[in-house]
């Protein structure tokens, strides 16, 4: 893919923020594809634990949405175009597929734990990526994605284990 920045007087280097804005493009389609995955979800699951597994399903959703925005926002702020149509998820997104023929909670619960696990990973390596081009400030919003989507992790596996 090739990077054509509008004007900014952001002070890093162009070449950095190329880089920068390619990864972001990447999680981007992966953060939209993670927030779909949660909606079909929420959407289709059944069993007894319904309602909490609706309403987490939908905060997952929630959650997920604001780091869709706050991606999509750092790429502009950087000279990029944020890229995030259906088509373009649907070709760039690194997310494993959801299994979308299911609507027992536990295979919700696996599925989108999974999902978030991966996604969880790839923000990480992108912090690092960042670290190392000297990008603190997009770095730092990367952990802060990471960190909660951590959180919403520890919530869906919850629903996985059983009492010791």
């Amino acid at each position: 893919m090739k990077i054509k920045l509008t004007h900014t007087r952001n002070s890093l280097p162009e070449k950095t923020r190329i880089e920068v804005v390619t990864m972001l493009q990447q999680r981007l389609a992966d953060s939209i594809d993670l927030m779909m995955q949660s909606k079909q979800a929420h959407w289709n699951v059944k069993g007894p634990n319904f309602i909490a597994l609706h309403s987490l399903f939908d905060k997952v959703f929630s959650d997920t949405s604001k780091y869709v925005d706050g991606i999509a926002e750092r790429i502009v702020q950087l000279g990029g175009i944020a890229e995030g149509t259906l088509g373009v998820v649907a070709k760039r997104s690194c997310m494993p597929e959801y299994a979308v023929h299911i609507s027992k909670a536990s295979k919700h619960t696996a599925e989108l734990a999974h999902g978030i696990a991966f996604f969880s990973e790839l923000v990480r390596k992108g912090g690092e990526l960042c670290v190392q081009l000297g990008d603190g400030d997009t770095a730092d919003m990367l952990t802060e994605i990471s960190r909660h989507a951590d959180g919403n992790l520890w919530f869906v596996e919850a629903h996985e284990q059983t009492e010791v």
